[in-house]
């Protein structure tokens, strides 16, 4: 059995001089030509999506803040801008990650939530 590379130099070969047929390929009934294909994969970015916070009437200001350090890596000036926002707007964004990433982040959030009897509201919504 030939490599890929023997193959490949064959066909090369038999383009070169027309009339000849590679070695192997007189079982095909071809006419002495042959094609090489390349196929290359094209990747596509993931979708991302945005994870959001819900204000409500219950949940301190200092809690929304704890969350945001710790789940969003937020430092607390930039935390307390956001829990500010979700106050004053009614949601905001704590960041922009991959499908997974930002379901992690909901579910973690929720659970910590329910774990400290809060009623915090974090969903993700496609960008």
């Amino acid at each position: 059995m030939k490599s890929i590379g023997e193959q490949a130099g064959a066909a090369i070969e038999a383009a070169k001089s027309p009339g000849k047929t590679p070695p192997g390929d007189g079982d095909r009934g071809g006419a002495g030509t042959s094609v090489i294909t390349r196929t290359t994969t094209q990747t596509k970015k993931p979708s991302l999506y945005r994870v959001l916070l819900l204000n409500d009437d219950y949940t301190p200001m200092e809690f929304v803040v704890e969350v945001l350090r710790r789940f969003f890596g937020k430092d607390p000036e930039e935390a307390t801008r956001i829990m500010l926002h979700v106050h004053h707007n009614g949601v905001g964004e704590c960041g922009v990650y991959t499908y997974e990433v930002a379901e992690t982040k909901v579910t973690q959030v929720m659970e910590f939530s329910r774990k400290h009897q809060h009623p915090l509201q974090c969903i993700m919504e496609k960008q």
